[in-house]
């Protein structure tokens, strides 16, 4: 009974034996993650934060428990830790993902980049709001050619509130001499149409700006990969020529 019940073992521990470099090699011999399902992209990533444990049954338990892949990588570390009861580790790896696509996004643009549409600014603040799960509100400081001088974070949270910010953009934009300025957020929820207090927002902040000679040229809202212009939308009468 005890040589049966080793020959199971060694069947069960073969079976899985050599998995992680299996996975390893296939993405390095495929370059890609385009074919790996999101489990098996977790089950990699985990890897590296889980020497031991099954992380195949750890990837699946994480997707199941957020419902997708992206909201499990916009989650915050702490809320992972306690949701799924993983380590600061692994939770610390997971959350990472999304601010290193950020900062990867972010290092392609060119300072002095031309923002002379929506559908450049909407790239730009795309790459600005990923991994945001509230409402945050930026905006981009341009000179008298529109071109980038800095973008600037000016708040975090619920937008709704974002006329007590008004102040910070006209002070924002006098400390960048911007000539042009397009503000943009987000809506997690996944709707684009503009509430009535963002348009109320918009027209405090085109009007402060106004007063010193710096013109709002669009209102960027961000949704499920998709944008809404006020410029393209000739609301607040904005624009960019």
């Amino acid at each position: 009974m005890a040589n049966n019940n080793e020959k199971t073992k060694n069947n069960t521990i073969n079976v899985h034996s050599g998995h992680r470099e299996r996975v390893r090699k296939r993405f390095f011999n495929e370059g890609s993650l385009d074919n790996f399902e999101y489990h098996q992209i977790l089950e990699l990533l985990l890897f590296y934060s889980n020497k031991r444990q099954d992380t195949n049954e750890l990837a699946h338990k994480l997707l199941n428990e957020y419902g997708s892949f992206h909201a499990l990588l916009d989650a915050k570390p702490e809320d992972i830790m306690k949701r799924c009861k993983v380590s600061e580790v692994t939770a610390t790896l997971i959350s990472m993902i999304s601010h290193i696509l950020k900062r990867y996004l972010q290092s392609k643009w060119n300072r002095n980049e031309v923002i002379n549409s929506a559908k450049v600014a909407y790239k730009y603040f795309e790459s600005l709001l990923i991994g945001k799960g509230t409402e945050s509100f930026y905006m981009l400081c341009l000179d008298i050619n529109k071109r980038l001088i800095r973008a600037a974070n000016v708040s975090e949270g619920n937008v709704r509130q974002s006329y007590i910010y008004v102040d910070k953009v006209v002070e924002l934009a006098i400390l960048h001499r911007a000539t042009f300025v397009v503000i943009g957020h987000n809506h997690p929820a996944g709707t684009g149409k503009p509430s009535s207090p963002d348009l109320e927002a918009t027209t405090k902040i085109k009007n402060a700006l106004s007063h010193i000679g710096v013109t709002l040229i669009d209102h960027i809202i961000v949704y499920d990969d998709k944008y809404f212009s006020f410029a393209e939308k000739e609301l607040c009468n904005l624009r960019y020529c």
